[in-house]
């Protein structure tokens, strides 16, 4: 196997990665930034304020999500399977 085709599978990995984390990355921040705001202007400083909305909006993200994230997944691990022939010696 070559630098190239560890590469290749890295690069491809990582990309997956990047595109299944992106969306609750982004509701997590969007669920933040406004329970910054509304902290900021009624000067509530509640820690439990801001971790208990994130955390069921990444759950609601999961669950609809969810599917979407397993057919990516399995359709990189089924294509990966499906070329392990090209990458022996």
């Amino acid at each position: 196997m070559s630098a190239e085709y560890v590469l290749t599978i890295a690069r491809g990995a990582v990309m997956t990665i990047l595109h299944l984390a992106a969306p609750l990355l982004a509701i997590s921040l969007l669920v933040g930034l406004t329970i910054s705001i509304f902290q900021a202007t009624t000067q509530i400083q509640e820690q439990a304020l801001t971790f208990v909305p994130k955390i069921l909006a990444i759950l609601l993200g999961l669950l609809v999500l969810g599917g979407w994230m397993l057919t990516t997944i399995v359709n990189y691990t089924a294509n990966l399977f499906a070329q392990l022939g090209t990458y022996g010696m």
